[in-house]
């Protein structure tokens, strides 16, 4: 137990001093194991890392990063954007209900919170400013806007989830699919709230039926790719690393053929920074691992399932319970270690209370998309930056009305097992 205090206190202090959360990581597990008396080598901690990343689940991170970039320098993007701007764009603040439709169109697309952000950001945070939408409201919309991407399928944290379980794809995808429109609809009425009250820029713009028509026409390629997506998935004939690649293959095909917005010489450019990408989020999934290892075999996790059944709670107090434990969890590690760590120690306990395994994923799977939004390990907050330029402080405050939205969702998810289940 020793090790796990060691643990969480050597990754307080190296945050605190400002070391990257990917080597405090890193580091405070290297610290518990040398100095918390683990019968371990201070090896384990480099195999461990490596290990993190053996995972073809893991692979469709890199796939979906890849994706979103040649989607957003390949013209799909940008068609999401102005489809997306040409349903709801003439209304008070309709650049930011465009912002929160075109995150909820991406994330069928991606699957991936921080590439939600980034290429839907890059279409829109800086032509949003220009026009006079506050900054730091707009990158925190789009922190909170950008948690689609794991909500709405495909999404990698589902399948990892239905991995461990043994829960159906496609079930979960189903629920995924509703809750995800759920919080689209709350956050675009946050926006409606906060454009009316802050006075945020109307366009005046108006498209007659015809030009509405080709904008549609135009953005028939791009709209036909979550159907082939979700539709490779949903027939069993793609897990969702295939779907990932398939995605980067179609938006390839956009790019070049369909489109013709890039070259072969701009596919270089666009897989370094794709490469630049994924290995900051895989920095963080693989260090991540090695905590998560050494957090259990410190005996800590144990100690927290015994603490929790020692509680005698009912099926809604334990629901309750667990996602006050993956909240916490979610501030400090990565959504995918965070599953693969306490999933196959909390799923045993909410199975054996009767609790559905549909129910319980969303909660797992909401809860951890919280996470991507809550310092410091936030890695939407991260990508946000990168497209404002705003310090991190700046966007998480300004995300927090949207996040209340979210969580009121996700509260809604914990206390009510009907709303996470009446699809299957």
């Amino acid at each position: 137990m020793n090790a796990g205090i060691i643990l969480f206190l050597a990754f307080a202090i190296f945050l605190i001093i400002g070391v990257p959360v990917s080597i405090s990581l890193g580091a405070a597990s290297l610290c518990a194991v040398i100095f918390g008396g683990l019968s371990a080598s201070s090896t384990v901690i480099a195999q461990r890392i490596f290990g993190g990343l053996q995972s073809t689940s893991i692979m469709a991170i890199a796939f979906f990063v890849l994706a979103g970039n040649l989607m957003t320098k390949g013209g799909i993007s940008r068609r999401i954007v102005n489809f997306a701007n040409c349903l709801v764009g003439n209304v008070r603040g309709g650049m930011s209900l465009a912002l929160v439709l075109a995150c909820a169109f991406f994330a069928a697309l991606s699957g991936s919170a921080p590439a939600t952000v980034i290429a839907i950001g890059t279409m829109l945070y800086g032509d949003m400013v220009d026009l006079g939408y506050p900054g730091d409201r707009t990158a925190g919309l789009l922190v909170v806007s950008g948690g689609l991407g794991p909500i709405i399928p495909p999404s990698i944290i589902m399948v990892i989830y239905c991995t461990l379980t043994g829960a159906s794809v496609s079930n979960m995808f189903k629920q995924g699919m509703m809750i995800g429109i759920t919080i689209m609809v709350v956050l675009m009425v946050e926006v409606l709230y906060f454009a009316n009250k802050e006075k945020w820029p109307k366009q005046s713009v108006k498209r007659t039926g015809k030009e509405i028509f080709k904008i549609f026409l135009d953005a028939i390629p791009t709209l036909m790719t979550p159907i082939i997506i979700l539709g490779g998935i949903y027939s069993g004939m793609l897990t969702a690393t295939e779907s990932a690649a398939v995605a980067v293959v179609w938006a390839t095909i956009a790019g070049l053929f369909i489109y013709k917005e890039i070259t072969l010489k701009d596919l270089i450019p666009i897989l370094k920074d794709s490469a630049k990408s994924s290995a900051m989020i895989l920095f963080i999934i693989a260090a991540s691992t090695a905590f998560s290892w050494v957090f259990t075999f410190s005996g800590a996790s144990q100690l927290l399932v015994d603490t929790v059944i020692a509680m005698n709670l009912n099926k809604t107090l334990f629901c309750l319970v667990v996602a006050i434990i993956l909240l916490i969890f979610g501030t400090f590690m990565e959504g995918t270690a965070i599953a693969v760590l306490l999933v196959p120690v909390l799923w045993p306990i909410a199975q054996s209370m009767g609790i559905d395994v549909i129910h319980f994923g969303m909660i797992v799977c909401v809860s951890n998309v919280v996470g991507t939004m809550t310092p410091p390990v936030a890695v939407n907050i991260f990508s946000a930056s990168t497209v404002s330029k705003l310090k991190m402080g700046e966007i998480a405050k300004a995300e927090i009305p949207f996040l209340i939205g979210y969580v009121a969702v996700f509260l809604l998810c914990v206390f009510s097992s009907t709303f996470c289940t009446f699809l299957i």
